[in-house]
């Protein structure tokens, strides 16, 4: 799914007006009876719900929400506040609309210091602001946006939070900005609902489709994706009836030290889970007979070291190679690790301690193979990129980094972001907070590793084992509570999620 920018959705709009075609007044109706179905099922009957106009295109869909409202049987009461004296052509529609031919307790504010009274048992409907907005709040909204937000009232945003930018909010004050409870967001997500700086303000979010042109939406040129089950299925290799293990490919897998083998174990079970034909893994000596033991599908090597890794032994057959879980940054496995990126020609699956390492010998990273991953999360990269203020400033060096040294980078949170040696970016759909939990990054570095040593490029490797990872976490959340979900539990959900996403592939075909 496209998430296209702020400016562009404006054409897509206005493509689908003249080409399905459709005024641009139905076509608000046709959205905003999206939001008042959905606060009509989820809403208490007979709840009391304030709604909160703007005077542009955001407040003639909080005007069809009110409409629609009404006559499900709320008591509602409309705020168009239009201090300017100046509505956009569909906001002045709908509002004689409601004048000349509703019940509708209606009250037009042209005076700056108006703020109606909210209960907190009350729902709030937020039209107040849409996309269109290019610059931080100023009063008298500051004023209405503070009493809402204090109101405790159940707050529900039309396609974006009064206040929020649809990218970049590093000038922008959150405080300033509706702190939503939901937010519908029509056809597409905004792209600022994927920083955790936005959280408080977005809430939980929804995408609503609201028939926009698919001619439009194809042609739509943006950096930024969100990742669908049905365009992950795409991505699945088919599986030969006469295939065999040598088909799959043969990972090598090294890392672990004294204490951390436990990283090592968890890999490599979700290497094997995730389609892996042959998997060997190099650990200290001292943990071979824990891997041995653990995991008996893997073929092991046991390092000279005895507690650290202190040199990579590369197979001629080895299709991928995975380094970082539980490695310590010790002399030894910096020096493991230097060698590695010195001789090895496969692609690479980088994480943990070894970002760690790049991170203080960042001329080593041009010893990177082609198609290869890092998978840092803001800390880690933080570390390799310098210190971040924002998300979103954070996302863009990491576009600038991945396409300097064209790799891929894998960049850890809950939208998971993907991207590519072309700055291209696909945010991750599943997963859920229990996966915040030890040794989850050291599944997906297996996953990774499995998809990558099967032939996968990194990008399509990547996306799709985080999609993987993220949606194992799903399924084994629906039995298991979030609080009790542990890394082992995401590996072995791992089959019912290929099998989920395999089956969308199925459903397709048949």
């Amino acid at each position: 799914m496209k998430i296209p920018a702020s400016h562009q959705i404006k054409g897509i709009d206005a493509y689908t007006i003249e080409h399905e075609p459709i005024s641009s007044a139905d076509l608000m109706k046709r959205a905003a009876a999206t939001v008042a179905a959905w606060i009509a099922e989820h809403a208490p009957l007979g709840a009391s719900v304030k709604v909160m106009a703007g005077s542009g295109n955001n407040g003639g869909d909080a005007l069809v929400v009110a409409q629609r409202l009404i006559e499900a049987g709320f008591s509602v009461e409309c705020f168009l506040f239009n201090q300017t004296q100046k509505l956009s052509p569909d906001c002045a529609f709908y509002k004689e609309q409601i004048e000349s031919g509703t019940s509708l307790h209606f009250k037009e504010v042209t005076n700056s210091g108006f703020l109606p009274e909210i209960k907190s048992s009350d729902w709030v409907v937020d039209g107040l602001f849409g996309t269109g907005l290019n610059r931080p709040m100023e009063e008298p909204f500051v004023s209405l946006i503070r009493h809402i937000n204090t109101s405790d009232a159940t707050v529900v945003s039309i396609d974006i939070p009064s206040g929020l930018f649809g990218e970049d909010n590093r000038q922008n004050n959150p405080e300033h900005c509706i702190h939503a409870t939901y937010t519908f967001s029509f056809q597409f997500p905004k792209l600022a609902f994927l920083f955790a700086e936005n959280s408080k303000v977005v809430g939980d979010w929804q995408v609503l489709p609201i028939g926009l042109h698919p001619k439009a939406i194809e042609k739509c040129l943006t950096a930024y994706n969100f990742a669908t089950c049905e365009e992950m299925a795409l991505l699945l290799k088919p599986k030969d009836k006469f295939a065999h293990k040598g088909i799959f490919g043969h990972a090598l897998l090294a890392g672990g030290s004294k204490g951390k083998i436990g990283a090592i174990v968890l890999a490599a079970k979700s290497c094997l889970r995730s389609g892996v034909g042959l998997l060997t893994v190099q650990v200290p000596a001292s943990g071979n007979d824990i891997l041995q033991i653990s995991v008996p599908e893997a073929m092991t090597i046991p390092d000279e070291g005895e507690n650290t890794l202190t040199a990579v032994q590369m197979g001629e057959k080895i299709n991928a190679v995975g380094i970082g879980c539980g490695m310590g940054t010790s002399p030894e496995a910096t020096q493991a690790l230097y060698q590695l990126l010195q001789t090895c020609d496969k692609p690479m699956v980088i994480d943990a301690d070894a970002l760690n390492i790049l991170a203080q010998h960042p001329e080593w990273i041009k010893l990177i193979p082609a198609n290869s991953i890092l998978t840092p999360h803001p800390a880690e990269f933080d570390r390799l990129a310098e210190k971040s203020a924002t998300g979103y400033e954070r996302l863009e060096k990491a576009r600038d980094f991945a396409a300097k040294n064209k790799v891929t980078v894998v960049l850890k949170g809950a939208y998971t972001a993907v991207i590519n040696t072309d700055g291209e970016v696909s945010f991750n759909s599943t997963g859920n907070p229990g996966m915040a939990t030890a040794g989850s990054g050291d599944t997906l570095t297996g996953i990774l590793l499995a998809l990558q040593a099967q032939g996968y490029r990194a990008f399509d490797a990547a996306r799709l084992g985080v999609f993987l990872h993220g949606l194992a976490g799903d399924i084994a959340a629906r039995t298991i509570a979030f609080e009790s979900i542990t890394a082992s539990d995401i590996t072995t959900s791992l089959g019912f999620a290929f099998n989920e996403l395999r089956s969308k592939t199925s459903n397709k075909h048949s």
